[in-house]
């Protein structure tokens, strides 16, 4: 039996007197694919931001891929991480944001070259040849010389997923990448990630409000609310008979705003 990916043991976050996640345990197994639902404010993204290393903890554990993300070992004991370490495990997450984040004043292709070069050494003709691959798999090779400002939102999206990919991390993250889109572009973004899934074997976690890609993407859904796990099961189970009234009425309330279940 493998050991879990990603182990988040007991952890608290608080903003001053605000406790946003309070003593959250979840495992997320390698290869498996995981969605966050739940209300807006219930603490899906800052768990995303937390193993982005983009917030702290404010109390409890989390591993990753075996090895303590916010602390390290000092001889017999844990103490708190340092810069380096932090670095060396944000190598094996990456993370595709809301807001796509690309540098306006720089090509697609640059866009998704430019951290391989710079973080891990790659050289500039190999990265070019892997960037090239990746944005063939988003169907974006043929804009590989335009810049952010001649796209679109959805082939911006694109980008962002094929530049995160580029780095080769373990772990994906995923944050309401359809949110900051229209309606019809959404589609395009959904489809490369449904493909991402299907095709690696990358963990993913998946913070949407689209319960119906959700239901397709995920090996197991996560309903969160006030920052706690409420349920948890097979998409099936989550979607077409979940047990918690919570669930039942935040879902009741997607599918009467029109959205697909």
């Amino acid at each position: 039996m493998a050991s879990p990916i990603i182990r988040i043991d007991n952890i608290v976050k608080r903003y001053g007197p605000l406790t946003v996640l309070d003593g959250l345990s979840m495992d997320v197994m390698p290869g498996e694919k995981l969605a966050l639902i739940g209300p807006s404010g219930s603490g899906k993204t800052t768990i995303l931001r937390i193993l982005m290393t983009l917030e702290t903890i404010s109390g409890g554990h989390i591993e990753v891929d075996g090895e303590q993300l916010y602390h390290m070992k000092k001889g017999a004991d844990l103490a708190p991480a340092d810069e380096a370490h932090l670095h060396r495990m944000r190598k094996k997450i990456g993370m595709v944001f809301q807001h796509f984040n690309l540098f306006p004043h720089k090509c697609v292709l640059d866009n998704v070259t430019l951290a391989p070069i710079l973080t891990q050494g790659v050289k500039k003709a190999d990265a070019e040849k892997r960037a090239m691959e990746l944005l063939d798999m988003v169907g974006m090779a043929d804009k590989a010389k335009s810049v952010p400002a001649q796209l679109s939102g959805g082939q911006k999206q694109r980008v962002a997923i094929a530049r995160a990919l580029a780095l080769s991390p373990k772990i994906m993250l995923f944050d309401e990448v359809t949110s900051a889109l229209d309606p019809e572009l959404v589609e395009e973004v959904l489809n490369v990630m449904k493909r991402l899934a299907a095709e690696t074997d990358m963990t993913m976690l998946l913070v949407t409000h689209e319960m119906g890609f959700a239901s397709d993407f995920a090996d197991r859904v996560l309903f969160f609310d006030r920052g706690k796990i409420v349920e948890e099961g097979r998409p099936q189970e989550i979607f077409r008979n979940p047990r918690q009234e919570r669930t039942q009425t935040f879902l009741r309330k997607i599918i009467a705003a029109g959205h697909r279940v």
